[in-house]
């Protein structure tokens, strides 16, 4: 009979106890699976959340929210020093005006105001009075009796680089006619959305006015909403001019060389302008998500190493008991002839088919239970996702790029409890071969130490 046949055979010569050893090892491969999947899905998420959140920080004037609050804005002197900050890649500049129909543009909004436009001019106590139909004072209108009519004013955006659209107030920039202008360009020159486009009765070639200049349309865009279509996007530069904004700006985009760069780049800019700017980044809003899957991680690391270790002691205790019981059996066989290796062989070949048995019923509990245990580990970290949702909420109604930032923050408290554990070929391949490599090292060992008997003290001790 072959060593492999006999190693086959010898699994079975004891049926409780194989089925005991067998449900035991199962369990600590199903556990060992289920963590490795766990592990997988987590750092998947992790990368996926990573690269979501980019390398980008935000710097704006302190105290300035789009076009809300007060402060001055900031110059070309600060983004030449932000420039000058270590691993900073690019930097983009927004420049944010407002021009109004009859008094900066010919153009016509194409925003209606509406009871929220009226009710925020009310406070503003902006627009044009006009006498209410009754004569009477109501809110409002002046101490006069008139009633102030509001028209939304129309928002100009410049920008330095036309291809970063994270600051000109879009979802998206479709050019739906024409082409885009040279971002460096100083010529009067602009494109529209086309909602403005559309209520102008303006295309590609027409011009318009705005500061007292003519302004040619280059290109019409599809900004994805009805704010974004109503507004009007041109080269930083121009706008400086024709605005006497000469070397203002708004916001700076910063991109650095690598997202493990943008914690410390966001602490040198700060360092560097101070109170001037507050400097703003999507980590920022993403840690507290990102928290709960580094614990979701780690507990299924050390739950790994542990169903590993606890496997490779199951298989080395029960091949030491085995070896032992075994130990007449193993003189014989060396007394007739066999050699050490092949008496290492018969013992690994039984091992490996508790293994392998094990392995299959592993799997298919692992497979069985991964989902529940995740759930388990998501319902333990969901304590974070309160955190996350305040710091979302906090990010909402603070100009374009924190309001992104906050709905990232809303978005991202979802991260842990869309977790779904990944199933590939690959894991079952890692566990089956781990398995296999602690089922032999844990029988080659004590089968090696019992296999130098002598033959002779064997059968005198017998």
């Amino acid at each position: 009979m072959g060593v492999v046949a006999r190693g086959f055979k010898n699994a079975f010569r004891n049926n409780v106890r194989t089925f005991s050893i067998v449900l035991i090892l199962a369990i600590s491969i199903a556990m060992a699976l289920i963590m490795l999947m766990s592990l997988k899905t987590v750092q998947s998420k992790i990368e996926s959340v990573k690269s979501s959140i980019g390398n980008y920080i935000s710097v704006a004037p302190a105290g300035i929210r789009g076009f809300e609050g007060g402060g001055e804005l900031l110059t070309s002197e600060n983004v030449a020093a932000i420039k000058g900050v270590t691993n900073v890649k690019n930097v983009v500049e927004t420049l944010s005006d407002r021009v109004t129909t009859g008094t900066d543009t010919n153009l016509t909004t194409a925003i209606d105001a509406g009871s929220f436009g009226q009710r925020q001019q009310g406070r503003n106590g902006t627009g044009t009075e006009m006498a209410p139909p009754d004569g009477g004072s109501r809110q409002g209108t002046t101490s006069t009796g008139t009633q102030r009519t509001f028209t939304m004013p129309i928002t100009i955006t410049g920008t330095s680089d036309l291809s970063a659209t994270a600051n000109l107030n879009v979802s998206k920039f479709d050019v739906t006619s024409g082409e885009k202008f040279d971002s460096a360009s100083t010529e009067n020159v602009a494109m529209i959305g086309t909602a403005l486009a559309t209520k102008n009765s303006l295309s590609v070639g027409s011009t318009f006015q705005a500061y007292g200049k003519d302004i040619k349309v280059v290109g019409i865009f599809d900004g994805g909403n009805t704010f974004s279509n109503g507004g009007i996007v041109m080269p930083i530069g121009a706008l400086q001019t024709l605005s006497s904004q000469a070397g203002a700006i708004s916001s700076a985009s910063v991109e650095t060389n690598s997202i493990d760069t943008v914690s410390q780049v966001q602490t040198d800019i700060k360092t560097k302008l101070g109170d001037k700017v507050d400097v703003t980044s999507q980590q920022d809003s993403s840690q507290s998500a990102v928290a709960p899957l580094e614990n979701i991680k780690t507990i299924s690391l050390y739950s790994l190493i542990g169903s590993l270790v606890a496997g490779a002691v199951i298989i080395f205790l029960t091949m030491i008991m085995i070896v032992r019981e075994r130990r007449r059996e193993i003189g014989v066989l060396k007394a007739i002839g066999a050699s050490n290796a092949n008496i290492m062989a018969q013992f690994m070949a039984e091992s490996l088919v508790l293994t392998l048995i094990s392995s299959v019923v592993g799997i298919i509990l692992g497979l069985a239970l991964s989902n529940p245990v995740l759930k388990v580990l998501v319902n333990n970290s969901e304590t974070s996702d309160a955190t996350t949702h305040a710091i979302g909420q906090v990010g909402r109604g603070a100009g374009p790029m924190m309001a992104r930032i906050g709905d990232m923050g809303i978005g991202l408290q979802n991260t842990v409890r869309d977790l779904h554990a990944v199933v590939g070929f690959d894991i079952i391949l890692y566990g089956i071969g781990a398995a296999i490599i602690i089922a032999i090292i844990g029988s080659a060992l004590p089968s090696f130490i019992i296999a130098k008997v002598r033959p002779a003290e064997v059968l005198r001790s017998e």
